[in-house]
């Protein structure tokens, strides 16, 4: 029941009725807790779908670097797990933190494998979709390592395609990180 009111709840903000906020959404932690987007308000954010065994995993190294040189200042990155691009992240939470933490160092927010397309697509990345369409105005996330970068007011500033390297969005998080709230 929670689930079918948080779900009619975005059918109304985003087809006409109030709109819902970045930091409304309800989303899952890695290790398994409910919470939502609000304790990131006030942050630069770089909401990324992620893969384990995916061509541009390597980028987990350019994401860490990001948040490591830039955390104390307000950047927060986000990573999300999605299997649905050649069933490049088949492994559990569990095993997917263990891969991040080990190989990557990765210590940015990660959260539970979701679907960032389709039926069953996440309601967050619903809404990311919807501030920033892609190439040609196609809403489809095409691959992994899609980026979105969020101002410290919660608004989807731009989408970034899975090649570029997360290093190339440095200019811009400082900007935004520069901006007054």
């Amino acid at each position: 029941m929670k689930h079918l009111l948080f779900f009619i709840s975005l059918i109304v903000a985003l087809w006409g009725g109030e709109k819902m906020s970045l930091y409304d959404f309800e989303v899952t932690t890695i290790d398994g807790e409910k919470t939502t987007l609000a304790p990131y308000k006030g942050k630069v954010l770089l909401i990324v779908n992620v893969a384990s065994k995916c061509g541009f995993t390597y980028q987990y190294e350019g994401l860490e670097a990001l948040y490591k040189k830039y955390k104390d200042v307000g950047l927060v990155i986000l990573g999300f797990p999605c299997n649905q691009f050649s069933e490049q992240e088949p492994g559990n939470e569990a095993e997917i933190k263990n891969f991040c933490s080990l190989t990557y160092g990765v210590e940015f927010p990660m959260f539970a494998k979701i679907d960032v397309n389709g039926e069953k697509a996440h309601p967050l990345y619903v809404y990311l979709k919807k501030e920033q369409s892609g190439f040609l105005g196609s809403e489809a996330i095409k691959w992994n390592f899609t980026k979105f970068l969020v101002d410290k007011k919660g608004h989807v500033i731009d989408r970034f395609a899975p090649a570029t390297k997360p290093e190339a969005l440095e200019e811009d998080i400082v900007r935004l990180l520069n901006e007054p709230l």
